[in-house]
């Protein structure tokens, strides 16, 4: 198997939501507001996928889409890996990416939310070298507002010598 990563481009947006949606609902089912629940529509994948293109690196596994990661500033904000492709590394590689643009953009430190209660996302970051920094409440951003969704902060910090 050959993975490589790239920088999303348009063709990508609807393989990017769907590996989204069901990573996400495997993610955060029984662990987030009903509201949220309710509020992630197909449609809110779909379009959050496009609108967070220029943002947006992917993993391509034989010239399919297999996993990919969002960063905003010093964020790593999403970071999913189609339910085929788990375990086989991918989601490792996408996290480095996401590490490179954070640093290559000047910032020292990268941070990052696990929703409660989602283990396996957490013995990933700690395998990862990422830091448990505690519970904090993140706030998610919907169509007309926000939600509360209680989370553990991660963060990881760079070698800047």
């Amino acid at each position: 198997m050959t993975i490589s990563i790239r920088t999303a481009v348009d063709a990508d947006a609807d393989r990017i939501a769907d590996i989204w949606e069901t990573g996400w609902r495997d993610a955060h089912l029984g662990r987030v507001p009903d509201a949220l629940l309710r509020a992630r529509t197909s449609a809110t994948f779909t379009s959050r996928a496009r609108t967070n293109l220029p943002k947006t690196h992917v993993a391509l596994v034989d010239e399919t889409v297999a996993g990919f990661v969002v960063v905003t500033a010093d964020e790593v904000e999403q970071i999913y890996v189609d339910a085929d492709h788990r375990g086989s590394g991918i989601a490792s590689e996408l996290l480095v990416a996401g590490e490179r643009a954070i640093a290559a953009a000047g910032f020292a430190s990268a941070w990052l939310a696990v929703v409660a209660g989602n283990e396996r996302a957490r013995r990933f970051y700690d395998r990862n070298g990422w830091t448990d920094e505690g519970e904090f409440i993140y706030r998610a951003a919907v169509e007309h507002g926000v939600i509360d969704v209680p989370c553990r902060r991660y963060t990881k910090r760079f070698d800047t010598r």
